[in-house]
């Protein structure tokens, strides 16, 4: 099952509809970990699971979100309600309660996936303002038999090589 995860696009709009345009036909699912900054209703949120960042201010986004992707639970939540910026041991505390095998993050701008005490933690990056690298990025998830690929891309639709991995849940 393939999921593209989008976060922190900061008030784009035509390149939101780019990137929902481009993988239309690739994903089964489109997830928007916030700061869209954009109404639910919109256009461009429409298609999107989507929680609230600390800049949306559209009450309809949930704080957070549990999905099921091919049997394997995905916690989703912007990150600022967890400290993401200093840690990642808040998230991490929330996403064993929650009993999620993967956690899914924005907030900190800072694209990555690794696996922290069993859960897989996954931040696409931002697709307006990255830190720590040039590309902005979002990324794309198939989970297939209790393994995560999560390919990260540029705003072009490019593979970011050095940013993808294959882990296993």
């Amino acid at each position: 099952m393939k999921v593209l995860i989008i976060s922190d696009s900061h008030g784009l709009t035509k390149e939101l509809i780019d990137v929902k345009e481009r993988h239309k036909n690739d994903v089964e699912f489109m997830l928007h970990l916030g700061d869209s900054e954009l109404s639910s209703q919109s256009e461009e949120m429409s298609g999107f699971s989507a929680v609230r960042g600390n800049c949306d201010f559209d009450s309809n986004f949930p704080n957070d979100m549990i999905v099921l992707l091919n049997g394997v639970k995905v916690y989703l939540t912007h990150g600022h309600l967890y400290n993401v910026k200093m840690t990642l041991m808040n998230l991490k505390y929330r996403a064993q309660e929650a009993g999620a095998s993967i956690a899914c993050f924005g907030h900190s701008h800072i694209a990555g996936a690794e696996m922290i005490d069993d859960i897989l933690f996954i931040n696409p990056g931002s697709f307006r303002l990255p830190r720590m690298r040039r590309e902005k990025t979002y990324v794309i998830l198939d989970i297939v038999e209790k393994q995560a690929d999560v390919v990260f891309y540029d705003s072009e639709g490019n593979e970011v090589e050095e940013l993808s991995t294959t882990i296993k849940l």
